[in-house]
């Protein structure tokens, strides 16, 4: 059985002060699990995560990146730059990205790639709209999202790569897909992976459900077979339930 992968999301949250009070608080709670914690946090936290997670077992991730090293990107932070930072992890096409910022399937690669480049490790988003899954879109949807954003991801590279399943009705609304449909959705999306890649790979790759999961449900989902962890957001800026997260399947 695999150990599962606990992402924090923390969007955009917690100052540096908060950061500092937030992570002295998990570490101890977390030190003793199976399984994998990683710390999403804002770019200006970056600093002071990396430096109190040092000797710890959290690792740290950022929530974008660019997929150019240098050049006329205002507001844009490039690989190397987080690498450089101490980060391992990064988000990459985050259905808030893909809403308010204009990410695409395509810009989601160049992305991804880019950070496989530096030696980042991706969780790449996926997941439908309500008005998708209600109009009987849910597969067309997470096949476009996997054909065209892992387009030119190799085999090799996919071993490096956290996917995250995050019904885009599901985030922030407090409405969670129910453990069945986590599972199902999931099941799915590793068919797909499996036709391009094989099962070997498929079955290897870590998929995360996202999507209001919190200290009250997590066991149900993280004990479904296809289920590989969480993308945690709102539950990960409070120590105690991220730690309740993280200890619900072990």
């Amino acid at each position: 059985m695999k150990n599962k992968i606990i992402a924090g999301n923390w969007k955009m949250n917690k100052t540096r002060a908060e950061a500092e009070s937030l992570i002295r608080e998990l570490v101890p709670l977390v030190a003793h699990t199976p399984n994998t914690v990683v710390i999403c946090v804002p770019f200006t936290d970056i600093y002071t995560a990396v430096e109190l997670t040092r000797g710890t077992n959290i690792h740290v991730g950022a929530q974008n990146c660019h997929w150019k090293e240098s050049g006329a990107y205002t507001g844009e932070i490039a690989p190397s730059m987080l690498v450089e930072a101490g980060v391992e992890y990064v988000v990459i096409g985050h259905s808030e990205r893909r809403t308010y910022f204009g990410e695409t399937d395509a810009t989601v690669l160049a992305r991804t790639k880019a950070a496989l480049a530096a030696g980042l490790k991706p969780i790449v988003c996926i997941g439908e709209t309500l008005a998708e899954r209600q109009d009987g879109r849910m597969e067309e949807v997470l096949t476009r999202q996997v054909t065209e954003g892992f387009r030119d991801i190799s085999a090799e590279e996919l071993k490096h790569i956290t996917v995250a399943y995050e019904p885009v009705w599901a985030i922030g609304t407090g409405v969670t897909a129910t453990d069945e449909q986590a599972n199902d959705a999931i099941r799915y999306v590793r068919g797909i992976f499996a036709a391009k890649y094989g099962k070997e790979a498929a079955d290897r790759l870590y998929i995360q459900y996202g999507g209001s999961m919190n200290d009250g449900n997590a066991k149900g989902l993280l004990a479904m077979s296809d289920v590989d962890g969480g993308l945690i957001g709102g539950a990960s800026l409070v120590a105690s339930k991220f730690a309740a997260i993280v200890h619900a399947h072990e």
